[in-house]
């Protein structure tokens, strides 16, 4: 068996999509300052072991889901209550897709193979233009991704 990465790919970019929160969605993190409004960019932080059988190992898929918006709009008692808001959707997609349409065994919320789910804020300036994000730690359990052989 191997990662079906495009499959997980496009559920959780999907997930995004169906949010309605966001202007754009990309699985790749932008060259260039996005535009106005709520962005979503998607990309693979690691693949690491996890858990094994007799006969193979299944993968923790690790993604970083960046959710940000331009620091100098207004109002500005809005912007973090909005990337709240989007990020919270995502965690309801996330936790309710649960095996993410049967392409994973589960989104290792509470971190049982080593890495929780969990959502950090930050800023961050590109173009010289500053933004203020929230960047989502996404563990993925995929089962039995290499074989193990003597």
């Amino acid at each position: 068996m191997t990662i079906n990465i495009a499959n997980i790919l496009a559920t959780v970019q999907g997930h995004a999509q169906e949010s309605g929160y966001f202007t754009s969605v990309l699985l790749h993190e932008p060259k260039s300052a996005p535009g106005p409004g709520l962005t979503c960019v998607i990309w693979t932080d690691r693949i690491e072991p996890a858990k094994s059988s007799i006969t193979s190992v299944s993968a923790n898929l690790v993604l970083q889901v960046r959710l940000y918006t331009d620091m100098l709009q207004s109002p500005e008692d809005a912007i973090d209550a909005s990337l709240i808001l989007a990020a919270d959707a995502l965690f309801t997609a996330y936790v309710g897709d649960f095996q993410l349409g049967g392409e994973s065994r589960y989104i290792d919320v509470f971190g049982s193979e080593g890495t929780p789910m969990d959502c950090r804020f930050g800023y961050l300036e590109q173009d010289k233009q500053l933004f203020r994000f929230a960047l989502i730690t996404l563990p993925i359990i995929v089962n039995d991704v290499w074989t193990e052989a003597a």
